[in-house]
């Protein structure tokens, strides 16, 4: 149909252009040269009309294309006033156009329902040119793991983390490391990951930061109470039968003692039967010890539910107070504590609280023993929005290789130690729902801090 129509509009055109040729030159030979000066010029006007006719498509064509590459689906084409043999042009441009445009509200769709999740995520996520190190994009959680406003480069974490920002410029696709960074909650371990990828001619690296922390406490605390369950119930059939059978012995032997009373000719052995009596109190006593001991801590294997109330800590600290400064000054250490504010309060286990500080105390007692003025600091406070409750002491430290082993249950340095007041400490926080952090330098004093989350 347009074919024809444009068929027939330049036959038309073609047949004035050839009638006004034969008039002007009738008025070359007849008429004045002004008649055939406008007749020239209305040629000319024909064929520059003609020539708009036939490219006008080219024209249509050439301004959707451009719209195209400037990403302009937004103008619409003309289908009911423009010229007939346009129109069906302008409906396949405006069908081009309604198609783009959905898609690309398809993909902005897609772009923000992914930009979601990313952001919703614990997982840190950032995309960073390997060529320059810039940061083409990261997401909130990337920036609330490492307690950064905002990242605009990698070089800006090297003053700040520079074992992080070595890791970053070494790691590549596919690659998983691990890095230990002391951050504002305490020392955190942090696990990387990357993959590369392509994006426009421009390599880029993504990383995926994980806190796994919280992860290694669960598993690390999942592995000791099995441990614990299991080495509990050998504890107890091993030292049971021992602990009856050195009862009914000590039975035995006192009795022997009283028929050797009666009949002195019978004559025993008083001194073996005294040794013999010693050895089996001796077992008793130990076999008894063993069983309070696996009785303890088999509870402590077993999911506990808290006796949470609220806490004052004044009142916390006051009872810690007159329990332990007696055996405090008996050795010559000093106990200060220091609530602020007076009325400072948190939610949690008073009873477990309690064992947790002694525990804590107890430790700082023994790290102050033997130093000029020694002296143990309980002090409470808010910060950051926390309640933090810290065990201060001026005592040897403990050495940096073993800090991070503190924790392990049965870990000890002393050979009076059991291993268990530091992990029974981490337990009893991890139940609070909070966490226990340590800072110690040798030669100078150690600091034991209590997080507690509002």
């Amino acid at each position: 149909m347009i074919f024809k129509r444009l068929e027939l509009g330049l036959l038309v055109r073609f047949i004035l252009l050839l009638g006004m040729m034969f008039l002007t030159v009738l008025y070359l030979t007849q008429f004045t040269w002004l008649q055939v000066t406008s007749g020239i010029l209305i040629m000319l006007a024909q064929v520059w009309e003609l020539a708009v006719y036939v490219t006008r498509s080219n024209n249509e064509l050439a301004r959707f294309l451009e719209a195209v590459k400037q990403r302009d689906f937004s103008q619409r084409f003309n289908e009911y006033t423009t010229n007939s043999s346009l129109r069906q042009l302008h409906h396949a441009f405006n069908l081009i156009n309604d198609t783009y445009k959905q898609l690309h509200v398809e993909q902005e769709a897609q772009f923000q329902y992914m930009q979601t999740i990313l952001q919703m995520i614990d997982t840190g996520i950032i995309a960073v040119n390997e060529e320059t190190g810039e940061v083409e994009w990261v997401n909130d959680a990337f920036k609330k793991i490492l307690h950064l406003p905002y990242l605009k480069s990698i070089n800006t974490l090297e003053p700040r983390y520079p074992l992080l920002y070595e890791t970053l410029l070494s790691i590549k696709a596919g690659d998983s490391k691990l890095v230990k960074l002391k951050l504002q909650d305490g020392q955190t371990q942090l696990l990387l990951s990357a993959t590369a990828f392509v994006m426009q001619r421009r390599p880029l690296l993504l990383i995926a930061l994980k806190n796994i922390s919280a992860t290694v406490d669960a598993t690390e605390t999942e592995a000791w109470q099995k441990l614990l369950r299991v080495m509990t119930h050998e504890i107890m059939n091993s030292v049971a039968p021992i602990a009856s059978l050195a009862d009914t012995l000590e039975r035995h032997l006192h009795m022997a003692r009283e028929q050797q009373e009666l009949e002195p000719e019978a004559n025993p052995d008083p001194e073996l039967l005294q040794d013999t009596e010693e050895g089996i109190s001796i077992i008793k006593k130990r076999s008894e010890g063993l069983l309070r001991f696996a009785h303890f801590y088999r509870n402590l294997s077993k999911s506990q539910e808290l006796m949470l109330t609220t806490v004052y800590v004044q009142e916390l600290f006051r009872s810690i107070n007159g329990l332990m400064r007696p055996q405090l000054e008996e050795q010559g250490v000093k106990l200060d504590c220091h609530v602020i504010p007076p009325n400072l309060t948190l939610y949690g286990d008073v009873n477990l609280l309690e064992q947790v500080l002694i525990n804590l105390i107890l430790n700082a007692k023994r790290a102050v023993l033997g130093r000029p003025e020694p002296q143990v600091i309980l002090t409470a406070a808010q910060e950051n929005g926390k309640t933090v409750i810290e065990v201060q002491d001026n005592g040897t430290g403990i050495p940096e290789d073993i800090l991070e082993s503190i924790f392990i249950p049965f870990f000890t340095s002393h050979k009076d130690g059991s291993g268990i007041g530091l992990s029974l400490a981490k337990h009893i926080m991890l139940l609070h729902k909070g966490t226990i952090q340590v800072e110690s330098k040798e030669g100078v004093g150690t600091v034991f801090k209590l997080v507690f989350s509002i």
